[in-house]
């Protein structure tokens, strides 16, 4: 075995860096979560070679990387996707883990003493608390690596679900430790009550302020050196956190709101940061999938206890515990058929948050704290197993899955352009006038700047021919008016760009 302190660190970190970039290669062939290899080379390192066994540290690296991962999430998803999502998106990232928490601690509470286990509902509702959320990285990884495309908004409203149910986990989580580690069994409904307002509410409004003054600071600061927009960038995702938990709010939702404040503004650099932000917070799933990876003791896994407790949790929370959550907490949303709520169901896998969330007991040495991290790891792993790698096969097979187009054209325009790019496919009824680009009547202030065809590309004159399936990269100052022209032309399909 070696010991990853002192000299031997940082070949280690490189060695296992280096294999897990191989691994997510080989997942991503097979069609595996990435996550799940990064998973498995941390476990495998850590039986066979190497000594790792520190709660504090898996604790804080988990920490930080989670910060960035919700805040890269957050800045990723536009408000104008989840606006039509954000009633039933909040109910399941509230109401939906509590009810997933009580539901799953029945459960447990009911078979643990058949397993040889005496566990208190309290205990059993801790476990069951820190399962409640789905995976923000797993799901996010898996959703963006497939280049499958979800009706019925359901992508945005998974990504939305993950990236907000967190802290309601998080407090379910803190509460019950509190609970335990005094040797209560319950705490008071209205001091819980106001724990839970309290921090939802400054969370909220510091995660939106923070993201407002980190705007406002890019905008206007004129940094020469273009790279260390992103160093700003990441001290505000790391201030948003710690101020935020200084102040009594809860950090993993200001984080994650402050992320979707800056996605959706206009900012300096925010091509480049995305592209930083992007590569980064692989970095920091790698290095959080690997540290609990090498955190777990792979020999108490195959305990009986472990094997059948974990088993049992696993196949309870994929086909009962969240299929019962979903359809619950959606009964009010009318707008979802009946196959949406069988995807959504299936897509709430659990990942690295849980089993972050598990080492939190083992912080505050509450009883059985070491069964219920094994517990909980195994539990995610069937998850990953399960429903990671069937993410798309379960759309497909449902019915709502397309096939999500990719641009022809990389496009990088200055913030301060108001010209609008978007691409469109030359079909039939935009060559009746005539099949070369001057026949096409386009609006004012109107440009086709370059022609796409079979892969090859060129730039246009008013003589050249078009072809049906050419893709044409089009630049206006008169948005709606060219709407309207793509609207008469039979173009359904636009993407905007830039």
């Amino acid at each position: 075995m070696i010991d990853i302190s002192g000299e031997n660190f940082v070949l280690v970190g490189a060695l296992l860096l280096f294999v897990a970039v191989l691994a997510g290669k080989v997942a991503y062939r097979f069609g595996a979560p990435a996550l799940l290899l990064f998973l498995g080379v941390g476990m495998l390192f850590g039986w066979d070679f190497i000594s790792y066994r520190s709660a504090d540290m898996t604790q804080f690296l988990g920490m930080i990387a989670l910060c960035v991962i919700l805040f890269t999430g957050g800045m990723d998803t536009s408000f104008e996707e989840i606006r039509p999502v954000i009633g039933p998106g909040i109910v399941l990232a509230t109401a939906g883990v509590i009810v997933t928490a009580f539901i799953l601690a029945g459960f447990v509470w009911l078979i643990a003493p058949w397993i040889g286990v005496e566990m208190p509902f309290a205990l059993a509702l801790l476990l069951a608390s820190t399962m409640s959320s789905t995976d923000s990285a797993s799901v996010f990884s898996i959703l963006r690596s497939k280049k499958t495309g979800l009706k019925q908004h359901l992508r945005p409203l998974l990504e939305l679900e993950s990236g907000s149910n967190d802290p309601m986990a998080y407090m379910l989580t803190v509460l019950l430790i509190g609970a335990l580690s005094s040797g209560s069994s319950h705490t008071g409904f209205g001091a819980s009550l106001l724990f839970f307002l309290v921090q939802m509410v400054v969370g909220a409004l510091s995660g939106y302020l923070i993201g407002r003054l980190a705007v406002w600071t890019i905008n206007r600061i004129g940094l020469v050196n273009h790279s260390l927009y992103s160093v700003l960038l990441l001290a505000f995702i790391f201030f948003s956190f710690a101020f935020t938990d200084l102040i009594r709010g809860n950090g993993y939702l200001a984080v994650y709101l402050s992320g979707l404040v800056v996605g959706n503004h206009k900012i300096a650099q925010k091509r480049t940061l995305t592209v930083f932000f992007d590569g980064f917070t692989w970095l920091m799933q790698i290095i959080m999938f690997l540290t609990l990876g090498l955190f777990v003791n792979s020999n108490e896994l195959f305990q009986p206890e472990v094997l059948l407790l974990g088993g049992a949790v696993g196949v309870f929370m994929i086909f009962v515990a969240r299929p019962v959550t979903v359809f619950a907490c959606l009964a009010p949303f009318r707008r979802f058929t009946t196959r949406a709520r069988l995807y959504i169901s299936w897509v709430g896998l659990r990942g690295a948050v849980p089993i972050l969330f598990a080492i939190y007991p083992l912080m505050d040495h509450i009883e059985h704290a070491e069964l219920l991290f094994n517990v909980v790891f195994l539990s995610t792993i069937i998850s990953l197993v399960v429903q990671g790698t069937t993410v798309s096969g379960m759309a497909n097979l449902l019915g709502l899955a397309y096939e999500e187009k990719e641009s022809a054209f990389d496009v990088n325009m200055h913030e301060d352009m108001k010209s609008a790019l978007t691409e469109v496919e030359v079909n039939e009824t935009m060559l009746e006038g005539g099949h070369t680009l001057k026949d096409i009547t386009l609006p004012e202030n109107t440009l086709v700047m370059m022609v796409c065809r079979n892969g090859e590309y060129f730039v246009p004159q008013g003589k050249t021919e078009l072809r049906v399936g050419d893709k044409l990269l089009v630049i206006t100052d008169r948005s709606e008016e060219l709407e309207s022209t793509y609207k008469d032309l039979g173009i359904r399909d636009v993407m905007k760009l830039g």
